[in-house]
């Protein structure tokens, strides 16, 4: 197939799935989606199982192994998304949280990465260096998922700022700590040499050349948009910061992810203050939430029919059921240290946000991604079940709970880490 009609199937069957959602489940839209995906491909299996003359599933299996949701995501949708979310975060607000937001996207990416690999490797038996792949590709939150959620949970606008800042960072140095543990998990000849001194290399390039090209394309198209008032052009002119500046970050082999976040802030709020006019903005803020949400119910439609590629081994299914607690064990602590850090010296610590952190950090169709991208070899069935296993989980438990939980913690900032 094409991808015009991959891509005509993907929006027929999002929009299929979300009017069922509505109608019946009546489930947040992203997530309904997914459930109604996954019902659907399990119901696929099943009367595969029963009628083996059937052979759909054969014939779906063929299609959706041949979309390229790695590809599709890191290369294509990931850009867009992150655009859209940093968009409407405002720096002013992430200003007054940014040492948490920092810590929680370094120190707290390297305690999860540590933690949940060290754990797989003994639930599993994965050598240690793959095993803390693992541990980074689950270690990013998606702020696909994380931010959809905050729309229903209505939280304190320090929490929300909090939540967003983190999921946004923390996503950008997720993904270089996997490409950079890949890289010494599964070597091979490159420009930036082996061992520490290249791995340090690599992160130095990835990370801080992705937020300086950020800056810099962002600050560009700033001083552009601010010589222009015609609301099409301009909305078009922020469509080609996001797809342009992620695919010369690819070219220039450094983190896009990082250079969309960057970039997403500084015309989100720089902006939107002092280069456009009150109808501009309007325009740019109804494109890129009607993108996000198209953008938001094809992700998910997608994560819910990976479940062809998925090997449904009964000692990976332990395995899963092993690697969603090492999921929660390891974001627990990568929000409790550093909260506890920064307890004797913030005021502007909400109650219970160690809790509401810990099960708000949602793993999505990032680490679904980031799985599906590794080098073929042994322990990659094991992985991908056991990811899939953890997102599912993630999306489906802790997004449909994890806003009445907010609400019932979330107050007013109090010196309470838990």
């Amino acid at each position: 197939m094409d991808i015009l009609a991959i891509a005509s199937l993907l929006l027929v069957a999002a929009a299929l799935f979300g009017a069922v959602n509505h109608l019946v489940l009546k489930l947040p839209s992203a997530i309904g989606i997914l459930v109604v995906a996954l019902v659907a491909s399990f119901l696929i299996i099943g009367a595969d199982a029963v009628f083996p003359w059937l052979t759909v599933e054969e014939s779906i299996e063929e299609v959706v192994l041949g979309i390229e949701f790695s590809d599709a995501l890191l290369e294509g949708m990931l850009g867009l998304l992150l655009f859209a979310g940093a968009l409407h975060v405002k720096v002013e607000a992430l200003r007054r949280e940014w040492l948490l937001v920092l810590l929680m996207a370094t120190i707290g990416v390297g305690l999860s990465t540590a933690i949940a690999g060290v754990g797989f490797s003994w639930l599993t038996g994965t050598p240690i260096l793959v095993a803390l792949v693992f541990g980074a590709l689950i270690s990013p939150t998606d702020p696909v998922a994380v931010l959809g959620v905050l729309r229903a949970a209505k939280l304190p606008k320090s929490l929300e700022t909090k939540i967003a800042g983190e999921s946004l960072f923390n996503d950008g140095v997720g993904y270089v700590v996997f490409l950079v543990l890949v890289g010494i998990a599964f070597p091979a000849d490159d420009a930036h040499g082996s061992g520490l001194s290249g791995a340090a290399l690599l992160f130095a390039q990835e990370a801080f050349g992705g937020a300086l090209l950020g800056a810099a394309l962002g600050f560009v198209t700033f001083r552009i948009m601010r010589r222009i008032d015609d609301p099409p052009l301009e909305v078009l002119i922020t469509l080609a910061l996001a797809f342009g500046g992620y695919q010369l970050s690819l070219w220039l082999h450094v983190s896009a992810p990082i250079m969309a976040v960057v970039a997403g802030l500084l015309i989100g709020d720089v902006g939107t203050r002092h280069g456009m006019s009150a109808e501009t903005r309007a325009h740019v803020d109804t494109f890129w939430t009607l993108v996000d949400e198209i953008l938001n119910a094809v992700l998910f439609l997608l994560i819910g029919i990976e479940v062809f590629a998925v090997a449904f081994d009964a000692s990976y299914l332990v395995a899963g059921l092993g690697a969603i607690v090492l999921h929660l064990v390891a974001r627990f602590a990568a929000v409790a240290v550093p909260v506890a850090i920064l307890k004797p010296f913030s005021a502007n610590l909400e109650q219970g946000v160690t809790r509401i952190m810990t099960w708000g950090g949602l793993k999505g169709g990032i680490s679904v991604a980031l799985v599906l991208a590794l080098p073929e070899n042994e322990w990659k069935p094991l992985m991908l079940t056991a990811c899939y296993m953890v997102v599912l989980f993630s999306i489906i438990v802790q997004g449909l709970t994890v806003a009445p939980l907010a609400r019932r913690l979330g107050g007013e900032p109090e010196l309470d880490v838990g």
